[in-house]
């Protein structure tokens, strides 16, 4: 059985970005025989600059969303950053995702999981895989039936994020699905002069370590140019690169 796999660009900058990505998620779905689920976000509300790029909005977004999902037939995964949000994306999204530093709202988890679509928690920076439990709980007491938690480091001092696999098997025990976040893994928060940075080039590594500890799905922010993205260009990885990482990471699955 294949892994889960999750990949797209951090933010909706186009509806030509969104259909480039989604077109190559096809072709590795039909070359691969994976299920990629499409993620792009409509709204970046968690930006180092007040001038920082944020995206079309939601209304606008779900709308491009909705596109996708009825042109390539993808599944899709958005986050979300207030209650009321859940509703309205849920219309659309197949995972309702739930950012790392909001991972313990409770009128956020409960509004997602009352939509009855699956809900993605990321573990906050600054928890433990352990300490996802109760957001598990929160999420569960208010009706969800599929509950994925993600892996994307914890901090470490300023600027850094360190990755402890050891959270993967600890948050397995919680959940049957535990997704490593392989690029936002690699982030320097806040340490490119008012933007994050980076360095994409430890990617595919996060990936095969989050196997060894048996993550049993991965996530992939992609941009056919990352360094030209307008959100977390410093660590996504380039489209054209994401197949032979796939690949690898099917492999004996």
């Amino acid at each position: 059985m294949n892994p889960i796999f999750i990949a797209g660009p951090c933010v909706i900058e186009s509806a030509e970005l969104l259909d480039t990505v989604a077109e190559e998620l096809v072709r590795i779905n039909r070359t691969l025989g994976t299920d990629i689920i499409f993620k792009a976000s409509f709204d970046k509300a968690n930006r180092t600059s007040i001038g920082s790029f944020r995206g079309p909005g939601m209304e606008r977004g779900l709308e491009m969303l909705a596109e996708v999902k009825a042109k390539h037939g993808l599944r899709i995964l958005t986050d979300i950053h207030e209650a009321w949000q859940a509703a309205p994306v849920a219309k659309v999204c197949d995972v309702l995702q739930i950012p790392a530093f909001l991972c313990r709202q409770t009128d956020l988890l409960v509004a997602a999981a009352r939509t009855g679509r699956t809900v993605n928690i990321k573990k906050a920076q600054f928890l433990s895989g352990r300490d996802m439990r109760y957001p598990v709980e929160k999420a569960r007491e208010a009706g969800a039936q599929e509950v994925w938690l993600t892996e994307r480091g914890n901090s470490f001092g300023y600027n850094n994020l360190v990755v402890d696999f050891r959270n993967i098997p600890d948050m397995l025990d919680i959940v049957p699905t535990v997704i490593m976040d392989c690029t936002h893994s690699v982030q320097r928060p806040g340490a490119g002069d008012g933007k994050t940075a980076g360095d994409r080039r430890f990617v595919p590594s996060m990936a095969l370590a989050a196997k060894a500890f048996g993550a049993t799905g991965y996530f992939f922010e992609v941009h056919p140019t990352p360094d030209l993205g307008l959100s977390d260009a410093a660590n996504m990885l380039e489209l054209a690169k994401l197949e032979a990482v796939v690949r690898q990471l099917t492999i004996n699955n």
